[in-house]
């Protein structure tokens, strides 16, 4: 599905060179559910934006299906990510301005190709998969912080991805709700087999994952 073959990523600032992932050879197969695990600036979100096509990669390969997708333009890239790769972030990213549905069809108003499916329809399939269709039409500062994470899924889920990824998913909830979003996301993965990539720095969430990647300075190791 998605194969890094020794890439790495630096950043400058200003004349200092930052390595922030070094060497790193993976691959994520279809319907896995993994974890990224590592400290605060581990590499482990650099990692996942080189997983999800937001960076190119200083140096090495990103295989997709087998073809090479380093190079790819931006926008090229973009058109990829739409409709292959759903985003789940700690802060939800959600737009308070735009209802619950509205935030939902965001990824439809961006779709590069042309929509093959009813936008309104499956994110109300999507809302009551989730258990949020009650709240369709609230803004998002007037649900909580558990509901506006499911509101992210459903959103990452709307363009049908292959791969779903949750950076620190559970960061700003309580334990019993980031519970019940590490719940949805195995059901996820389980029922509709969407290959899930959870990015944390707690071992306990990584636990829970059927396969555990361990970064540390930029590189993978063998232990957290």
């Amino acid at each position: 599905m998605i194969k890094l073959q020794d890439v790495c990523k630096s950043y400058f600032l200003g004349e200092e060179e930052v390595k922030a992932v070094c060497d790193v050879s993976l691959e994520i197969k279809e319907k896995e559910y993994i974890s990224i695990l590592g400290s605060s600036g581990s590499g482990k979100s650099t990692l996942m934006y080189l997983v999800g096509l937001l960076e190119h990669p200083s140096k090495g390969k990103i295989l997709l299906d087998g073809k090479d997708v380093s190079r790819f333009s931006d926008e090229k890239l973009s058109a990829i990510r739409n409709s292959y790769v759903g985003f789940v972030f700690q802060s939800f990213n959600l737009i308070n301005k735009f209802t619950v549905m509205e935030n939902i069809l965001l990824p439809t108003r961006y779709a590069k190709k042309a929509i093959k499916f009813n936008p309104e329809k499956r994110a109300d399939k999507l809302l009551k998969r989730l258990g949020i269709y009650n709240r369709k039409d609230f803004f998002p500062n007037k649900i909580s912080g558990g509901e506006q994470q499911r509101v992210a899924i459903a959103r990452a889920l709307m363009m049908g991805p292959k791969i779903i990824l949750a950076d620190e998913p559970t960061g700003n909830l309580d334990t019993k709700t980031g519970d019940e979003i590490l719940e949805v996301l195995e059901d996820l993965n389980k029922e509709m087999g969407v290959t899930v990539v959870l990015v944390t720095h707690e071992k306990l969430v990584a636990d829970r994952t059927k396969r555990k990647i361990y970064i540390k300075d930029g590189k993978i190791v063998d232990k957290y």
